[in-house]
Order: C-alpha cells, then structure tokens, then sequence
C-alpha cells in the first residue's frame, strides 16, 4: 500500500474574452510549495549582453542571448528562475509540477522554474515564449532538485502561457514535449496531464518514443495524457485531481464575468484546496494579471509576496521606466555561500526573509493570539487592495494616466509593512 504524500501542488488560470469582463485577459496562479520557503518578487530591466557570454541559472550555465525583456517575478528566494512572472511585453507564464512515464533525470539540468523565467525574458508573445522554452529542453534537458531540502524532489512539467492575445498549454515529459492552443473562454491547470487529442504542436519525436517505449501502438488517435501519464502515479497527481476538478467549476461558474476581483478571490479559495493550508505545505505566493487586449492601455500585475492570499493583500505592479525599486520584497542574497551553490546542496539553511515576509509573519501570529485586532488590521488592509483596484480600473478606463501609478506596488508595500508594525 503505498503511503500518502503531502499534497504539494499549484494551479493555473486564464480567463480570455469572452470568458472575462471588459475585454481583459485574466490571468492567476497560486504557488504551494513547504511552508517556510520564502517566495520573493523581483523586477529585473530589460538589459543587452554581451556576444558570447554565459547566463548562471539555478544549477547549470546557458548561453545568453543579446537582448532580455525586463521582467517581475514571483519565485523561491533560493533559485535563479521562478514559479510565476510576466515581462514587459504583456507575457505572463506559471508552471505546475507533472510526472509521466519517461524518468525525470537525477542529474542537475534546467528547472521547471528556470524555464519560466528564461521564457519571459527572451519570448515577446505566448507563442515566441513557449518556442524558448522548448528549444532549451531540447537542448538542456528539465532536472535537479526543487526543493530548499537535502531530500531529493524533482518533477517534470506544466506551463501556462499567456499574453494579450492568447493562451498555450504547454507539457512535458523529459525533452519531450506538446503544446494546445487554448481555444475556451476560461481554462486551468494543475498537477497533471490534461493535453488528449487536441494536439497544436509537438515535438518531433514525442509520437515515435511513444511507440517504440510500447506506449502507443501508432493506430488511431494520439491522446498524449493516455500515454504518458504513469500508471501507478504520486499520490499528489491523484490528490490533484479534485482541486483541478474544483478550479474548473469555479472558472466556470463566472464564465463571462472574470475579473481581477473574481481571480483573487478563486486563489483565495480554501474549500477547493486551491489555496493550500496543510501540514507542511501553503501557498506561499500568488499572482493575478490583467492583460487589456487594447495596446495602448498597461498590463497590470498583482502579487501578494507574502503566504496564504486569503490573509495577504495583492499589490499592483505596473512596468515603467521610472518605478521605484523593492527591495522590502526581496530576499538577501548569499553569493558563493549561498547552499544552492555549494555541493552538497543544500546542508545548510540561511535566513531568506525579506522585510515584508517578516512583517507578515508577525501580523499573522498577533492575529492568531489576538483575532479581533488582527482581524482589523487585515480589514484595513483589505481596503487598501479595494482602493487600489478601483485606481487600476479608473486607470484602464483611460481616467488616470498609467505613468502616475508607477510606483503603486512601492507604495503599497510600504504602507503594508507600517500597518503592520
């Protein structure tokens, strides 16, 4: 009988017209990984490189390219790429943890999140970020550990890929992979292969490996979930079932009136497990994105920074040539003493807090030890949120310039962490 495993898990979302109010695509994720990993947002400018150099990711050296777009991520304070992010030319992307019946290689090689971040930094479109990834886990491979532990966890996966305009599913097995054109208003995913027969791209080679593994007999359809998904999977693939099952009806149930509002308030979800409160494991990040269809209104991104959005707030971030930068929100960074960098990996801990994880934390126990009080201040803070999302909507109506909210995730932030003290 195989034993239970602790439900670690994230999930996806997208809403695109007509599934979302206002001719908006909405975009949300919620980031599950062991309760005391720091999750950190970083914004990092668009920057050329010089011909030839090499780009350190969380384990392994790539070539760089020329030209990265700027981009603000939402990621484990101990690796180089992310779990959720977006650049400057509207892409937003997440990822989700999947094993399938190729082995996931023991050895260091890209991550998931690396992937993540290396395609927003080098994709202008959904479509042009999803054609990165892939090329590098061709040329890569996907592996190493994924978490800030000595025991071993790897895992292949699961990517959204959305922009202004679309939205791709995208899976992989190893260096294998298969992408889906979203074609329905509203999708999600989650810890698990949902890819059948509707088949955009793929890898060249996906369809013969199935065969020659026996997977695939080669006749009738290719339902790529049917065979490659394992036959004896992790029991959180099987956990995740019903919170994908969960995350589709509540997408569902607001079909045609998704907004940012709606968005956070399905991450907030508690009774679906989408927002994960259990044993070891929480949500420790989430991030929703509004994404107007009309370029000549801003993409706006939300992130609370902070565990469990159902006790967080979301800050809007806006890309601007003059925004102020952060630094309350990012970890401290170790150099060549950081565990990540030395071998072993990862026998030894070090304080990854930002100021604002700190801050929240203490809220968090005050208003456990006193709910009255607590529940106040959250309230407070609540309002904040609201106050911010009316100025974004005001913004997007064309009433607010865009360049005077620049500075609204500093300010928010700021004015967070005094609420706080």
């Amino acid at each position: 009988m195989r034993m239970a495993e602790a439900p670690t898990s994230c999930d996806c979302f997208v809403s695109l017209p007509p599934g979302s109010h206002h001719n908006h695509v909405i975009f949300g994720k919620n980031s599950d990984r062991p309760r005391d990993e720091v999750q950190e947002v970083a914004h990092h400018p668009a920057a050329s490189h010089p011909p030839g150099c090499l780009l350190e990711c969380t384990y392994i050296q790539i070539p760089q390219v020329e030209q990265t777009h700027a981009v603000v991520l939402s990621k484990p304070a101990w690796m180089w790429g992310a779990e959720m992010g977006a650049n400057d030319q509207g892409v937003c992307i997440g990822n989700e943890a999947v094993w399938t019946r190729e082995t996931v290689s023991p050895g260091e090689a890209l991550l998931g999140m690396d992937l993540v971040r290396l395609g927003l930094e080098r994709g202008d479109s959904a479509w042009a970020a999803l054609q990165v990834i892939t090329g590098l886990l061709e040329q890569h491979g996907q592996g190493g550990q994924c978490r800030e532990t000595p025991e071993p966890f790897s895992y292949h996966n699961t990517f959204l890929l959305v922009d202004r305009a679309e939205a791709w599913v995208l899976e992989t097995a190893g260096r294998l992979w298969v992408a889906q054109k979203v074609s329905d208003p509203v999708k999600n995913i989650s810890n698990q292969l949902t890819i059948g027969t509707e088949i955009t791209a793929e890898h060249p080679e996906l369809r013969s490996v199935a065969q020659a593994n026996g997977w695939w007999d080669g006749e009738g359809e290719f339902n790529f979930s049917q065979v490659f998904s394992p036959e004896n999977p992790p029991a959180r693939m099987e956990l995740a079932k019903q919170r994908y099952k969960g995350g589709t009806e509540l997408l569902q149930q607001h079909d045609g009136s998704v907004t940012v509002e709606v968005m956070m308030s399905i991450l907030r979800d508690k009774p679906s497990g989408i927002c994960m409160d259990s044993g070891g494991f929480c949500t420790t990040g989430s991030m929703v994105s509004v994404l107007p269809t009309d370029t000549s209104l801003p993409c706006i991104h939300f992130f609370t920074a902070t565990p469990d959005p159902s006790r967080s707030i979301f800050k809007p971030f806006i890309f601007s040539d003059c925004s102020t930068p952060v630094p309350r929100v990012v970890s401290p960074q170790f150099g060549p003493d950081d565990p990540v960098r030395k071998q072993p990996r990862f026998q030894s801990q070090v304080d990854r807090r930002h100021d604002l994880y700190k801050a929240h934390q203490v809220a968090l126990s005050n208003m456990d030890s006193n709910p009255d009080e607590g529940l106040a201040i959250y309230n407070i803070l609540r309002d904040l949120e609201s106050q911010c999302l009316s100025e974004i909507s005001a913004m997007l109506r064309g009433e607010i310039p865009g360049d005077e909210l620049g500075d609204l995730f500093f300010d928010c932030v700021d004015t967070e962490i005094k609420f706080y003290q």
